[in-house]
């Protein structure tokens, strides 16, 4: 349980304003300066220490991704820093909340993370129909510059940073980090191939790149302010630090909260939001990550610590902490067709697996749905899963296929349950047909 001190993100439910004099009250600019005085390096080596991981679902670590860019640069490019803010995982609604009411703790992070990274300018890139949020954030980059904090000689240090809110235009596929760098620059926004694209050698306008979630840049300047240690306390080993969970669905009290890292699915449910609707045994099953994660029944959530380790352990991931909560009222059967038609409808038709992929794997879930199909075809989707898995340039293609995976895995028997049934219905017609 994370103590009410260990918080970082203390207007999550914008209690108080998100101007300046506001976030200033409640510790954010706070020892900026001192930072942008260290060596660069050091910067990069205490987020390295404490532990943080990505928090846009990769799980990867964040000091070691910012090492990866030059240190020079010998044919006079700059570099970049590029925030995520294209929040558009089906369960996800975190990084909204840090625009709209936290901005300036991820403004202060750009610039920290820029000067570690040794970055000439940040571009965060807000998903187009975030209009409240780009506004918000907009207005606060205004105000950090008029007060000195960005721009020329940021915060006084002798640094120059600049600071840019680019708004997209609503393409799930332009959260994929490399697709999200082709939109930024006006192309359609589709991955790129790694290699030899890897952004830290040739992103944004073919120069060192670094491409971060909202919250990952967010929780920077506290982490610098309090020390590696202290993150690193908070949660288990390789799974440090707080962690902003969305929880929706089948609950009593949906809501976005901070917790710690590896806290039990079934404390973060009972004590935030409310409880299972209809109480703890009437839950069916949980997608704990955003809808591009397999689920898991209720045997596992009583016990699953919610973290990147052990949500792999059982098969699923922690992906963006976005809680979807079934109870025993949900079709899962329908509601996976609907994450199916979700992800035909956003591939960007590069990959053929994916292209074609995802409309064969609709295509059977909406006769699945009904129950016109054989036992056989379960086993031919699982097949059809595993030769879209890791057979795409980008990851929506493991996202189509792993929510199907989740449900025959654990929910096969309703699979079948459904097709025998509607078989009996088939033969009652003809019967009386006849």
């Amino acid at each position: 349980m994370l103590k009410d001190q260990d918080r970082i993100f203390t207007n999550l439910y914008g209690y108080e304003s998100p101007s300046l004099e506001s976030a200033k009250k409640l510790g954010s600019w706070n020892g900026t300066k001192k930072f942008l005085q260290m060596e660069p390096d050091k910067v990069t080596e205490e987020v390295k220490t404490s532990g943080l991981r990505g928090r846009g679902g990769a799980g990867f670590s964040a000091g070691m991704k910012w090492s990866f860019m030059p240190k020079t640069s010998p044919d006079g490019r700059p570099s970049y820093l590029v925030i995520n803010a294209d929040e558009s995982e089906p369960g996800a609604c975190k990084d909204r909340d840090i625009l709209r009411y936290e901005p300036h703790r991820l403004i202060e992070g750009a610039l920290i993370a820029g000067y570690a990274m040794r970055a000439r300018a940040a571009y965060i890139y807000v998903r187009g129909e975030f209009y409240a949020e780009a506004m918000a954030l907009q207005a606060a980059v205004d105000e950090a510059y008029a007060a000195g904090l960005i721009g020329r000689n940021a915060c006084g240090s002798g640094y120059d940073y600049d600071i840019y809110v680019h708004r997209g235009a609503g393409a799930y596929i332009c959260g994929e980090e490399t697709a999200l760098l082709n939109s930024l620059e006006g192309r359609k926004g589709m991955p790129r191939l790694k290699p030899p694209c890897f952004p830290a050698a040739m992103g944004v306008w073919g120069c060192p790149t670094t491409v971060n979630n909202v919250e990952t840049i967010a929780v920077v300047p506290e982490i610098m302010r309090r020390g590696a240690s202290w993150f690193s306390s908070i949660g288990r080993p390789n799974n440090a630090g707080t962690k902003i969970f969305s929880i929706s669905g089948h609950v009593n009290k949906p809501c976005n909260v901070e917790e710690a890292m590896s806290i039990p699915l079934k404390e973060l449910l009972e004590k935030h939001a409310g409880g299972v609707r209809g109480g703890w045994d009437n839950l069916l099953a949980v997608i704990p990550g955003g809808a591009s994660v397999p689920m898991i029944p209720k045997s596992i959530c009583d016990t699953v610590l919610m973290d990147f380790d052990a949500l792999r352990d059982v098969q699923s991931g922690l992906g963006t902490a976005s809680v979807i909560v079934m109870d025993k009222s949900t079709d899962l059967i329908k509601a996976i067709t609907k994450l199916s038609k979700f992800y035909m409808h956003e591939s960007c038709g590069q990959c053929t697996p994916c292209r074609e992929g995802t409309g064969w794997l609709y295509r059977i879930m909406c006769r699945m749905v009904e129950g016109n199909a054989e036992i056989e075809e379960i086993d031919e989707l699982w097949d059809l899963t595993k030769q879209i898995e890791g057979h795409t340039i980008c990851a929506l293609g493991d996202a189509a296929a792993w929510p199907i995976q989740g449900l025959i895995r654990h929910f096969r028997d309703e699979i079948e349950s459904r097709i025998k049934e509607y078989k009996k219905s088939q033969a009652k017609k003809i019967g009386k047909a006849a």
